[in-house]
């Protein structure tokens, strides 16, 4: 029986006595792999055998931007990528998401997933993978930076959090009615100011 090809033995022979020096890629998964290395001896009829276990990875989930990332002040379509080797990845918004709508489904190692679902071949098992979240954004009417964090729970429980930023909003300022005339009495007359920002009037 042939070893796994993520574990590195060495030497690969010898003679007499010895020592043989048991190695590995880092293991990802969450859940522990095992392999069985063969010895074979010269006029030996029966190989001797070992196991080997290599130890998980504990359960996570991260968002490949850190704690933070910027979106554009007229919004758009904004891409949310990361990885996990977990068996069912919920996300939520923390506080006011600001008329934004967690999507029914997300990428999970490339396959269209729900969101809060478990994960179809559970790839977390063996290995870390990618997921993506596409958020619509709105376009920021105000003269304000808007914050919106975004939280994603593994199925054990762990979680992480970022914070989306979308830059501050062009200051706008019209009237309503653009002409009007006074009475001659004096008697006032209204106009409608609509602004996102302070303003004036001279």
């Amino acid at each position: 029986m042939a070893k796994p090809n993520w574990l590195n033995v060495s030497p690969a022979s010898g003679s007499g006595n010895g020592t043989v020096s048991n190695s590995a890629t880092a293991h990802t998964g969450r859940v522990a792999r095992t392999g069985t290395v063969t010895v074979t001896g010269s006029g030996v009829t029966t190989p001797a055998t070992y196991k080997v276990t290599q130890e998980p990875k504990a359960e996570f989930a991260s968002f490949n931007n850190g704690a933070e990332m910027a979106a554009p002040k007229g919004g758009g379509t904004l891409t949310i990528e990361g990885k996990s080797n977990s068996s069912k990845l919920t996300f939520a918004f923390v506080g006011d998401s600001h008329e934004v709508d967690i999507p029914a489904q997300y990428q999970a190692n490339g396959t269209s997933t729900d969101n809060a679902a478990m994960i179809e071949g559970d790839p977390g098992a063996s290995s870390e993978f990618s997921f993506s979240l596409e958020l619509s954004i709105p376009e920021n009417e105000t003269v304000e930076e808007m914050e919106r964090v975004l939280k994603v729970t593994a199925k054990g429980g762990q979680s992480v959090q970022i914070t989306i930023k979308q830059a501050a909003g062009d200051a706008t300022l019209s009237v309503s009615p653009t002409e009007i005339t006074i009475p001659q009495d004096g008697t006032a007359v209204s106009v409608n100011v609509t602004s996102n920002t302070s303003w004036t009037v001279s």
